[in-house]
């Protein structure tokens, strides 16, 4: 029997590099307990977690978000 919940995916874009002080990853924003935890979190708490991200990822450097810098 197919499961009704869906579940949500990781939001990792494969950079895994996190910011000195903010302690937030540059590819995803989150935290390193929410990336340790995603696996175990439910729906209810992924889901938090996601809407975040957007507000998250704008405070970081724009080199994070995928838009080039100049040098």
């Amino acid at each position: 029997m197919a499961s009704t919940v869906t579940a949500i995916e990781s939001p990792c874009r494969q950079i895994c590099v996190v910011h000195p002080t903010r302690k937030l990853c540059l590819g995803c924003g989150r935290s390193l307990d929410e990336i340790a935890g995603w696996i175990d979190f439910d729906v209810a708490e992924r889901a938090r977690i996601m809407a975040q991200l957007p507000a998250r990822l704008q405070t970081l450097p724009a080199a994070a978000a995928g838009t080039p810098t100049k040098a």
